[in-house]
């Protein structure tokens, strides 16, 4: 499968963050075929006064979708990221915070080049959210 990914941390050491989770990526769930360039960006969807570092990668796996969200959030809680975003029924919004890593799985294809698509309850691909978000847009333009 190729997948790409959006990476994203708004803590200091933001590099060291997004540089260990692409080596940690590479080590334990494939292959790194390419990696955009940096795109900074304010938080979106909350107030913090830091300013995230984003990148997308392009990552070749053998593991399924939902090993690789796995792989990714047991990547994150390594880093330090301690919670999880979540969602609010009640009000419809997100409760998002600083992190010191974020790992998104955006889009996938199989073997063949036929886009991915899934819809569960962990995980949905195509990400439902990537194109309302620049930081996940442009850096995911320099590999497509």
């Amino acid at each position: 499968m190729r997948i790409y990914l959006s990476l994203g941390s708004n803590i200091s050491p933001r590099h060291h963050y997004i540089n260990e989770a692409c080596r940690l990526l590479s080590e334990r769930c494939g292959t790194l075929v390419s990696r955009s360039s940096d795109y900074y960006s304010a938080p979106m969807g909350y107030a913090s006064t830091h300013e995230y570092l984003n990148i997308c990668v392009c990552l070749l796996t053998s593991l399924s979708p939902m090993e690789l969200l796995e792989a990714t959030q047991t990547i994150e809680r390594e880093l330090g990221r301690t919670h999880k975003s979540s969602f609010d029924p009640a009000t419809q919004t997100f409760d998002y915070k600083d992190r010191t890593i974020d790992i998104d799985l955006i889009q996938a294809f199989d073997d063949s080049g036929c886009e991915i698509i899934l819809q569960t309850p962990p995980l949905t691909l195509p990400h439902p959210r990537m194109t309302d978000r620049p930081f996940v847009l442009q850096p995911l333009q320099q590999m497509i």
